[in-house]
């Protein structure tokens, strides 16, 4: 039996190309140049406004990988030569202090993130170097949560006590999938035992929640496969899941390429892999909060979202709601609430730009007061699931959202009036659908344009 508020014939129909809405507006709507006074003009107002009321968060991409796994489109260089651990290092301290000359106060951190590539590619005294570094001339908040991304094979002890010490508390191990021959065409071989004393050292060690990633579409998956690996995930009982889509997008992720397509599971059939997915993980005890994400009731994830405290940005959800997200290093992207901006994506700009005594800035968007009215709007429906309108959207509502809504509603998936909205049980499945009714862009595109995005499902 499925959950009974999963229609399998509304998945079917919503399977449409939809943002994951870490952003409002999205990125493909982002310019190419943003004008880097405008920025920091932008940026120390909000920084000013934000630090000593809610503290700032900081993201810091580290994009070295010691092999191309083939499903990833994630920004990274492959390389053994962890040489370059130090050049790298030196140019985000570069870059933090060029911010830090943007602050007139000392920094509150309130929440840290490590991403990639591979964190734990670096060696464990250079991520202490790292966030010594930052730290040394900041305040730590009292509710910090600060988070890294692992991988199983290359997680050590060293690296976990290191990270403990500088007051790390949550990781994120990309496990993807368990099956051998599912690992062995993305090119990621990590046997199930290197998963399990992960996790083990990351809680005998301290660590309060460990989360897993998971793909379900990729090639040579099957139903029994994609079994095995939920309930083997299961037996560790990891206090978060992130059930991801492959988006099989070949064009702009060229190792993708290497894939034969006639590997792929078929979209009836990668539907059945999401649902049954979710049917385990559901009945294993896990809350699915929305978006890709499941939670277990310990969690301070599920507690946020019980509470209606969710926030998302660029980092997924989360459980700090900080007002200013600032991204470190190559391709990182700052977030603080009124503008965004995205380094340059290349190792060899961003180091250019930086070593020459400035920001790396490639593109970015300001945003309008009509922005930000509907990045609220999406922001709580993701997060609550419900939101309020204001009477000076109802303008644009009536012509561009509320046709949209009517069909929604028409399928049960939400309630609404001209007070607000709100998402039906049923409705929880389809977040990124309900967002998309209030994503001017998308309403505003013409039909014939090319969809940017992967589908929901």
């Amino acid at each position: 039996m499925l959950p009974e508020e999963v229609n399998p014939l509304l998945i079917r129909k919503y399977n449409q190309p939809v943002p994951r809405y870490t952003s409002y507006p999205t990125v493909p709507v982002w310019h190419e140049q943003l004008d880097a006074a405008e920025w920091q003009q932008a940026f120390r107002q909000r920084f000013d406004e934000q630090n000593h009321t809610s503290g700032i968060s900081l993201y810091i991409h580290l994009p070295f990988c010691e092999s191309l796994c083939t499903y990833c489109g994630c920004n990274k260089k492959i390389t053994t030569n962890h040489k370059v651990e130090d050049e790298y290092l030196e140019v985000i301290e570069k870059e933090w202090k060029r911010y830090r000359k943007l602050m007139k106060q000392t920094p509150v951190i309130r929440e840290i993130h490590l991403g990639g590539g591979t964190p734990t590619f670096f060696a464990p005294r250079n991520l202490q170097r790292l966030i010594r570094g930052i730290l040394k001339d900041s305040i730590v908040h009292p509710s910090h949560e600060f988070s890294i991304e692992g991988h199983p094979n290359n997680t050590t002890e060293a690296h976990l006590k290191a990270l403990y010490e500088l007051g790390f508390r949550r990781i994120s191990y990309g496990v993807q999938d368990n099956d051998p021959d599912v690992q062995r065409v993305i090119n990621r071989i990590q046997p199930f035992e290197n998963v399990l004393k992960a996790t083990e050292m990351a809680r005998a060690i301290g660590f309060t929640s460990v989360n897993f990633d998971l793909i379900y579409g990729l090639p040579l998956q099957t139903i029994e496969s994609i079994e095995r690996t939920i309930a083997q995930t299961i037996t560790l009982r990891p206090d978060r899941i992130a059930f991801y889509s492959y988006a099989h997008v070949p064009w702009t992720s060229k190792a993708q390429r290497l894939f034969d397509e006639s590997h792929l599971p078929p979209a009836e059939l990668k539907v059945q892999l999401y649902l049954k997915g979710k049917q385990m993980l559901t009945e294993a005890g896990y809350t699915d909060i929305g978006m890709d994400h499941f939670a277990l009731p310990t969690d301070e994830l599920y507690k946020c979202w019980e509470r209606g405290k969710l926030h998302r940005n660029f980092m997924g959800y989360t459980t700090q709601q900080t007002g200013l997200l600032l991204g470190l290093g190559v391709s990182s992207i700052s977030d603080i609430g009124t503008a965004y901006a995205q380094n340059e994506k290349t190792l060899h700009n961003y180091y250019e730009d930086i070593n020459s005594g400035g920001l790396a800035i490639k593109k970015g968007y300001m945003l309008s007061e009509e922005d930000a009215s509907f990045r609220k709007y999406i922001l709580d429906i993701a997060c609550r699931g419900s939101t309020t309108f204001k009477e000076k959207d109802l303008v644009l509502l009536e012509q561009y959202s509320f046709p949209k809504l009517k069909a929604l509603a028409a399928d049960e998936l939400v309630e609404w009036d001209l007070e607000g909205i709100r998402l039906t049980p049923q409705g929880r499945q389809f977040i990124r659908n309900v967002a998309s009714a209030f994503d001017l862009y998308i309403q505003r595109q013409a039909a014939s344009e090319k969809p940017m995005f992967s589908k929901a499902i």
